[in-house]
């Protein structure tokens, strides 16, 4: 069974090293390697900046692939027109377990990401910085990436640059999440959908892209167009950070150009040779099958064409040995598990989503089958948030990728497979945040006193379903915090005492100390004069 990701996992490029030029020199690039690797950085005028995204066609590099230029433009045009300065934020929060590309940029070339912050900051005259991150070794790195350069939060700095800590959930990197939780609140999505670029942090207009795509702008900022066009294909230029897991020797953040094949990338992580299905994009992505993976080149138009997505950057193949379906099983739980708990299909639907696959997988029959479909179906497009239609759409892969499995299942019983774990999911009890909604405890049944009778289910649907046989079925995730007292409730009415939450809520660990500061300190004094311009680190003052 594979073991969580860890924070920094190994490192490969394809071709020659783009964002991660210098790694083979030390673990992390500090201020003054950073400049001799990358060289000075001057400021790009606003107008010039998005047409140089534009140019290179940069789109978010967190799954939305929203254009950079566009986003850019539109919240410039917002702060001109309500007259506030607007605010920049990096989104590194990375709490799906299939994804480390952002952290490894983060804990490894901090300062490659604050570059591509800052001139979008120097571009819209914004005075605020703020980067968010979901683990203990990435605070860590920004926060002396910004002593670094001589930003903090204090007052009386022209740019007051600052670090949000989210919890590590998927969630948590939902862009409205990562801005409530910047304005101090709960990093969940609000309930509501808002522009960020009409009103984001505090109300402001907010510039929020993903730690990869400011390294990307970083980049071309230095090089150019022409010369970053020079690196991949000509309609999606540059290289791509992936992540690749799930059944492979060596799992791995590699740096490719556009165009290379899949099945090269899989090749170098140690893959399957002929995998049974591919996850692409993560865990709100698609699954493609052998014969697309031989087709397919990194990109996102020539993913997306074979049912695929590039997404977050997460690539998992499984091989022949296990069933896909129980795979997918264990990832449909903690999808479920990972509600915000505040819109039905996000509360109600994914749970039951959950529980159909699991009735599927276990002698359901044609019926379960059906009502997995409908359930699916009436979750998409109803959700305050992106988590809900990005579940579905791993469900609704899952049912049209591995069709034989399925037939084996709900026909014949199963497929005689075991389910072998090789899709990374976090330790139990992983959250570290009072926010964080699951409560690190599960429900589980004596089976030798259970009698059937149901009460259960009937008080908590979104976790206990009665399966075919007559008793209760348990979903195999985290109880959620807004569930809590109502699963408490379920093992006090159980009549046959048979009921119960095992484990402990996980306590929220002191979060690191901040390093001490004394007069000399260069974090003490003023934020740079002229500043965001000289905070660029060009290397002359």
């Amino acid at each position: 069974m594979n073991a969580p990701l860890p924070d920094v996992p190994e490192v490969r490029v394809v071709g020659l090293p783009v964002l991660t030029q210098g790694f083979d020199l030390v673990e992390r690039l500090d201020l003054q390697l950073h400049l001799k690797v990358h060289g000075p950085l001057e400021p790009v005028p606003g107008e010039r900046l998005a047409q140089l995204a534009d140019d290179i066609a940069l789109c978010g590099r967190g799954g939305a692939g929203f254009p950079f230029g566009r986003k850019l433009r539109a919240v410039a045009k917002s702060a001109i027109r309500r007259g506030v300065r607007p605010v920049v934020v990096v989104n590194g929060s990375e709490g799906e377990p299939a994804c480390r590309k952002d952290t490894v940029l983060l804990n490894r070339a901090p300062h490659l990401i604050l570059d591509g912050a800052l001139l979008a900051a120097e571009a819209l005259g914004a005075r605020t910085l703020i980067v968010a991150v979901t683990r203990n070794s990435t605070e860590i790195s920004v926060r002396a990436a910004l002593a670094e350069r001589g930003l903090s939060d204090r007052r009386g700095q022209t740019l007051r640059a600052r670090v949000v800590r989210t919890p590590e959930r998927m969630v948590s990197g939902e862009a409205s999440a990562v801005i409530r939780a910047a304005g101090g609140g709960p990093a969940i999505p609000p309930g509501r959908r808002e522009r960020a670029s009409e009103s984001g942090v505090g109300g402001a207009p907010t510039l929020l892209s993903n730690a990869e795509t400011f390294a990307q702008l970083a980049v071309a900022a230095r090089i150019g167009a022409r010369r970053y066009g020079n690196t991949g294909l000509e309609s999606e230029p540059g290289t791509v950070l992936l992540t690749v897991s799930g059944a492979v020797a060596r799992p791995m953040v590699v740096e490719v150009p556009t165009g290379v094949p899949l099945r090269y990338v899989l090749q170098l992580a140690g893959a399957p040779p002929l995998p049974q299905g591919v996850l692409t994009g993560g865990y709100h992505g698609n699954w493609i099958d052998a014969t697309a993976v031989h087709n397919a080149v990194v990109s996102r138009e020539s993913l997306a064409a074979v049912g695929g997505s590039l997404g977050a950057g997460a690539i998992l193949p499984i091989g022949p040995e296990t069933c896909p379906l129980g795979e997918a099983q264990r990832v449909a739980n903690w999808l479920a598990a990972e509600t915000a708990g505040q819109c039905g299909p996000c509360r109600l639907g994914l749970p039951a989503a959950a529980g159909g696959l699991f009735d599927v997988l276990n002698g359901g029959g044609p019926a379960a089958l059906e009502a997995l479909r409908e359930v699916t179906g009436a979750v998409k497009g109803r959700g305050a948030c992106k988590h809900p239609d990005g579940s579905a759409r791993f469900f609704s892969s899952t049912l049209s990728a591995f069709t034989d499995d399925l037939a084996a299942h709900v026909l014949h019983g199963g497929c005689g497979r075991p389910t072998t774990g090789v899709l990374p999911l976090p330790e139990p009890g992983y959250q570290n945040a009072v926010e964080s909604i699951p409560s690190g405890e599960k429900l589980a049944v004596d089976w030798t006193l259970c009698k059937g009778h149901g009460l259960c289910a009937d008080i908590v649907p979104e976790l206990i379903r009665m399966s075919a046989d007559g008793f209760p079925a348990l979903a195999d995730a985290s109880v959620p915090l807004h569930l809590r007292q109502r699963a408490q409730l379920a093992v006090r009415r159980c009549p046959e005492l048979a009921l119960r939450l095992e484990g402990a809520p996980p306590e929220r660990p002191a979060r690191p100390a901040r390093p001490d500061r004394g007069r000399g300190d260069r974090a003490d004094r003023p934020a740079l004069p002229g500043a965001v311009r000289k905070a660029l680190g060009s290397g002359r003052g």
